[in-house]
């Protein structure tokens, strides 16, 4: 594996939306604001929906795509959202979802999910 390192995008935080190491392409944590960067309205699903499209705006930075993705981390504010949570990430990860991580904490911001996540992209 290459130990080349190629970042892709740049936020208001000290962080990176996307790195390549390798044949990996690394997402940071992704949270449901918008392009303006204003939290969405809406419960569980509705921010669930937002971040993944937040993830999957991510990868395409790194000409990827949520197919590629092999491991999520996630984290929810209140396990009682689970439910909720689960029902919309499916629908982004259809057929062979990746290997994921779901943990209850707080969050930086008022929010209700943060999703972080790993692609393994081959490069030719």
């Amino acid at each position: 594996m290459s130990k080349l390192k190629i970042v892709y995008g740049a936020s208001h935080v000290p962080l990176s939306p996307a790195v390549r190491a390798g044949d990996f392409v690394y997402v940071s944590g992704q949270v449901p604001t918008d392009s303006t960067g204003t939290v969405v309205a809406g419960g569980i699903e509705a921010q669930t929906k937002q971040t993944l499209e937040n993830v999957k705006a991510a990868l395409a930075l790194a000409g990827c795509t949520m197919d590629q993705v092999v491991k999520t981390f996630v984290i929810i504010t209140d396990a009682r959202d689970f439910g909720g949570f689960n029902k919309t990430y499916a629908t982004f990860f259809p057929k062979d979802p990746p290997a994921r991580t779901t943990v209850e904490a707080r969050l930086m911001i008022d929010i209700k999910v943060e999703i972080e996540a790993i692609a393994y992209a081959p490069q030719s």
